[in-house]
């Protein structure tokens, strides 16, 4: 094999990024500290600049700490290059701010994460920024929605909570031949179960924080774009925005990476296994997992994604709220909290219907978000099933 040939997903997990023989032979990139970086000359000074890709300038700009993460990111996804944040709503708000000024229209798709939804209506709204929400379906009829003053098009392939499948790339070819750009929330693939930039993505957004770090501790985002020139505008608007992380999380991250494919596969395992005991349930109305085969938008997550993470929903028949109560607030192993992605079960009762403007959530009974983490299983199914039963006694 030669050192250029093609390598598989789980040889770049362990390699990509590394760079040992630049640190004396260490296994693991170090943790480079740094706010004032010193210069040899005034020409080097004045050579500098912040928004060069890899270039050691000042702290806030990076360390090779981020930029070797971002290079085994970007690998991973098959982009041009990757900007590491302090956040995943760090990662939303600058990549879609880099690309809006007063007066643009935008589209964002109805099933998005809620922090998104808030960047649109709280914030850009009092810029003159105008947002259109559409129904994550639409698929190449997107067409019909783009207008003379729109820039971008908002992607969630699965939807937050509801977990429906976008076909991003009738989507990317209505949006390219009007030279718009496509931004995707690639959160539940991780940088491993899909590959955006072949489906027409100009830009992948992901939450560092749930499955690359693994473990529940750090706060990041990534951002990695197609071409060198989405790259800069990008860079350009987070050293505006002050945004900053902390090589600290991102030797976290590192670590964590390595391990993403043995955890996802897992995560991909138990999930299904836990999904398909559920659509046994008398309790429960319908999965929403779209690896099942009689999910809607199974067709498209089985052209377009190498296999599923942990994360699902599925709907209940109408309780009361007592009862749900008495169901999640005794459970052993699932714990009730935001975020996901670490190697621990989380079940979160969520109500889509309040934030849809484009398409009617109708659904009676109560939706509850699951995270299958890295427990057995088993076990798993079990705690789900005396929450079951302290639902009917309650």
């Amino acid at each position: 094999m030669s050192a250029n040939s093609p390598k598989k997903t789980a040889t770049q997990l362990v390699h990509a990024g590394r760079r040992s023989s630049q640190y004396h032979g260490v296994v693991n990139p170090p943790v480079l500290h740094a706010s004032t970086i010193l210069f040899d000359s005034l020409a080097e000074l004045e050579k500098a600049g912040a928004s060069a890709p890899g270039k050691v300038t000042y702290g806030r700009h990076g360390t090779p700490t981020r930029f070797l993460l971002e290079e085994a990111v970007a690998e991973l996804e098959g982009g041009f290059g990757t900007l590491c944040v302090s956040s995943g709503v760090a990662a939303i708000t600058n990549t879609i701010l880099a690309f809006v000024k007063p007066g643009d229209h935008i589209l964002v798709t109805d099933s998005t994460y809620y922090p998104t939804r808030n960047l649109c209506n709280s914030f850009l709204r009092k810029f003159g920024v105008e947002t259109e929400y559409y129904d994550p379906a639409i698929g190449g009829d997107i067409a019909g929605l783009i207008r003379d003053n729109t820039v971008l098009v908002w992607c969630e392939s699965p939807g937050s909570l509801t977990f429906e499948m976008q076909d991003i790339p009738a989507i990317a070819a209505a949006a390219h031949a009007r030279d718009v750009k496509v931004l995707l929330d690639n959160t539940w693939a991780s940088p491993i179960l899909c590959r955006p930039f072949e489906l027409g993505v100009d830009v992948s957004v992901q939450a560092g924080t749930k499955y690359i770090v693994g473990h529940s501790d750090v706060m990041m985002g990534t951002i990695t774009t197609a071409t060198e020139e989405d790259l800069l505008t990008i860079k350009k608007q987070i050293i505006i925005s002050g945004d900053a992380i902390g090589p600290d999380d991102c030797y976290l991250a590192q670590r964590g990476l390595r391990t993403l494919g043995v955890r996802l596969k897992q995560h991909h395992e138990s999930g299904l296994k836990v999904a398909n005991w559920l659509q046994t349930r008398s309790e429960v109305k319908r999965v929403l997992h779209p690896a099942l085969p009689d999910d809607p938008g199974h067709a498209i997550w089985k052209r377009d994604f190498t296999g599923a993470c942990g994360l699902f929903s599925f709907v209940m028949e109408p309780v009361e709220k007592a009862q749900l109560a008495n169901m999640v607030d005794n459970m052993e192993l699932f714990g009730m909290g935001f975020s996901w992605g670490g190697f621990e079960s989380l079940i979160l009762p969520s109500d889509p219907k309040g934030i849809r403007t484009a398409t009617k959530w109708d659904e009676e009974g109560q939706l509850i978000r699951l995270h299958i983490g890295l427990e057995d299983p088993d076990d798993l199914i079990a705690d789900l099933d005396a929450g079951f039963q302290r639902l009917k006694s309650a």
